[in-house]
């Protein structure tokens, strides 16, 4: 598990790029970590000949679209070590709630709706696609140029069944050359490193892309008041410990090769990577159970083709395509047969650590995904956008212990078909985009043998069908106001369906999930001189049924499985405001607000006509105020021509939330998640128009006792420093 040889020799590249989609090629970036980069939410200004000319940058166009979109410009973040979960953490309306430090699980939600509820893109394409090891928080911030987070309403264009939101991570698609390297270390033995590169030959116009990332960390951080036995005292007392079995290590190297601007192709690709983790297990759901012999690792390798073609047949018309193959693989090891205590001691009980028997659980699940998308410019008005997704997985698990393969195996294949038709009225003032969405999918249950001895295979086809509307209409050229509608769908996944083999069941009757999502908001930027400031607002409203939750199995307390288990509403408010002076300061606030309910009025499977207690109650163990506040000082050239030095300053803040149904208990007697104050800070110094980078950086330094979820406490106080090298 230790790092040395990768760092000391660079064997492992570091950093991904999957430059997979259709997205306009971007301008570069300048590498100086701020100047210039405080136009992200604003307008770039040009002075030619006497007349200023204002362009918008595709952060502030998407701003005000029609959907409720955040778009972020990561290259203010370009110099720290931030991975894209705590970019996206500091966004309005986002909540990202981690169980521990580096490559810990986490969950992520966006107005209220979480876990598969939401999709992650890189490109427009699902994430998933690189395999089940690629997650946001081992992606270095580095890898996309900007992020785009879309709230209950999703484009055709992403072609996805996301019922509360998307990320769509989108990166560098510029034809010049460029490097960018970046290596950084610091507490509980954390190294990042990560590097990405274009080179493109100017006798032949072949393009080629290579980029890769390194994360590893030893996670030893103190759990603070752990409960010990003491042989002495003959007690249990509190006791500050460090976490003893919580390594991990993550890697990817992906590499394209292809060629633009042709008269058969605009971008044609051919693209492969590998990805691959290793993880040491430490705790369960809560800090009682204690493991030191649980690990999960696993790997990725994805094959992939993408081609585009603008004015296909005629003027206007545009095609892309993407597809790829998967080969995605993971083991989870469960044979310990003792059980742990915080300081390391153990006692035998011949028993798996997490399950309910010893495992060595092996799964398997190839992939085979498809894209195309038709976009036509009929005029200037009016325009069309028609997309097709296929998505085919299969699912193979088994324990090696008991069997050597699964001789069993199920699959599922959706099929998303989306149109949607896009007006620009009154000068471009007032847009509108209608959409229609079909999803369909198809399930091969495993095999079942009856009592008769017959053996079947069952089959399921699934139909469902959404729409939507998102409108913009500019009041002023400062002022504007939007509002979008969807009936969203959510399918479900292959590890709901089938369980994962070790601790959750298979539920082949599950339901999708659904959704009418609400989002109404405006916005006001204005620009004066050096002085630029934006602001935002906004309102959103969730319906959503057939929630699909993982619950304890009835027969056996020691595995789970999901159902359709309830109805949530969810109403909400949210806010942001910018400044930005010059290229020297950049302030942002934002908050949110969210009153999540049940709606569930009688508990499934009741005759009895009985109002569930819990109705209308606010749901539990979830986060429904927070909001995060940042300042950005920086200055040119003050300790050299060419030079930067910038202050950074961060701070979220979340308000205690129960963890437990509130009309179980009182707010004296039900469990919490306490108030949460941490602040972040970091100093950078860039050299040769920001060629070379050195950062050092202090995450939570107030040391505060930090929770995302009960008892699962997160790193105190960590000092990093980070070197990053851009050469364009």
């Amino acid at each position: 598990m230790q790092p040395k040889n990768f760092i000391i020799t660079g064997t492992l590249l570091l950093q991904v790029i999957i430059t997979q989609a259709q997205q306009a090629p971007q301008a570069a970036t300048n590498g100086r970590g701020r100047a210039n980069d405080q136009k992200s939410l604003t307008d770039t200004t040009v002075l030619l000949k006497g007349a200023t000319v204002i362009s918008k940058t595709h952060t502030r166009e998407l701003k005000e679209s029609g959907f409720a979109v955040n778009a972020i410009d990561t290259k203010i973040f370009a110099n720290t070590t931030a991975d894209m979960n705590s970019v996206l953490n500091r966004t309005t309306g986002v909540k990202v709630r981690e169980q521990g430090g580096v490559g810990s699980d986490f969950n992520f939600s966006i107005n209220g709706l979480s876990g598969k509820a939401i999709r992650f893109f890189i490109d427009g394409v699902p994430m998933d696609v690189m395999g089940s090891t690629m997650t946001l928080n081992n992606i270095p911030v580095n890898l996309a140029e900007r992020i785009e987070v879309y709230k209950g309403v999703l484009p055709v264009s992403l072609g996805a069944d996301a019922l509360g939101g998307a990320v769509n991570l989108v990166t560098n698609q510029t034809v010049k050359n460029y490097l960018d390297a970046s290596y950084s270390f610091g507490s509980f033995n954390t190294h990042r490193a990560a590097i990405t590169g274009q080179a493109t030959n100017q006798k032949t116009g072949i393009i080629t892309r290579l980029s890769a990332f390194y994360n590893y960390s030893n996670n030893d951080y103190k759990m603070k008041g752990m409960e010990i036995w003491d042989d002495n005292q003959q007690e249990y007392v509190k006791k500050d410990l460090r976490r003893f079995h919580d390594q991990y290590r993550s890697a990817m190297v992906q590499g394209e090769i292809g060629i633009t601007h042709k008269k058969w192709a605009d971008v044609f690709f051919l693209g492969a990577g590998y990805s691959a983790t290793d993880r040491e297990i430490q705790t369960g759901t809560n800090p009682d159970n204690v493991y030191g012999d649980a690990t999960q690792n696993g790997d990725a390798f994805n094959a992939s083709l993408r081609y585009k073609k603008t004015d296909l047949f005629t003027k206007g018309l545009e095609l892309s395509i993407f597809a790829s193959h998967t080969a995605d693989k993971y083991q989870v090891t469960d044979t310990a047969g003792y059980r742990y205590f915080w300081d390391g001691s153990r006692i035998y009980t011949n028993q798996a650590e997490m399950g309910s028997i010893k495992a060595l659980t092996h799964i398997n699940r190839p992939r085979n995904f498809a894209r195309m998308n038709f976009s036509y410019n009929i005029n200037t008005v009016h325009s069309l956008n028609l997309n097709y997704t296929f998505d085919q997985v299969k699912n193979h698990n088994y324990n090696e212990l008991i069997t050597d393969e699964d001789h069993n195996p199920g699959k599922i294949g959706k099929h998303i078909l989306g149109l949607a038709y896009q007006q620009n009225l009154l000068e471009g003032r007032w847009t509108n985009t209608f959409f229609g969405k079909y999803y369909g999918m198809d399930m091969r249950q495993p095999e079942t043998v009856s009592s008769t001895g017959a053996v079947t295979t069952a089959s399921d086809f699934t139909s469902k069908f959404g729409y939507g509307v998102a409108s913009r209409l500019k009041l002023t050229s400062t002022l504007g106001i939007k509002a979008s509608y969807e009936k969203a769908y959510r399918l479900q996944e292959v590890g709901e369906m089938f369980g994962n083999g070790y601790d959750q069941i298979a539920n082949p009757k599950l339901r999708p999930e659904n959704s009418n999502n609400f989002n109404a908001g405006a916005y006001y930027a204005v620009q004066k001189g050096p002085h630029r400031f934006f602001a935002e607002a906004g309102w959103y409203f969730r319906d959503a049924a057939d929630f699909i939750y993982s619950v304890v199995y009835q027969s056996n307390a020691k595995v789970s499985r999901f159902e359709n288990t309830s109805k949530v509403q969810v109403n909400g408010l949210e806010a942001e405001l910018q400044y930005d002076y010059k290229d020297l300061l950049h302030m942002n606030i934002n908050g949110s607000y969210q009153n999540a309910v049940n709606n569930t009025k009688y508990p499934q499977g009741s005759n009895s006509g009985t109002i569930e207690a819990t109705y209308k109650n606010k749901i539990p163990n979830m986060p429904w105020l927070y909001g995060n506040a940042a300042i950005s000082i920086g200055k040119n050239d003050l300790l050299g021509k060419n030079t930067r030095l910038q202050l950074n300053w961060d701070m979220q803040y979340v308000h205690w939330f129960y963890l437990t149904w509130e009309s179980y208990g009182s707010k004296y007697s039900n469990n919490k998640i306490p108030d949460q104050y941490i602040q972040n800070a970091s100093l950078t110094y860039s050299l040769q128009n920001g060629k070379y980078n050195i950062s050092a950086e202090c995450k939570n330094f107030t040391d505060a006792l930090a929770y995302d979820n009960f008892r699962l406490q997160k790193p105190g106080r960590a000092l990093f420093v980070k070197f990053r090298y851009f050469l364009k």
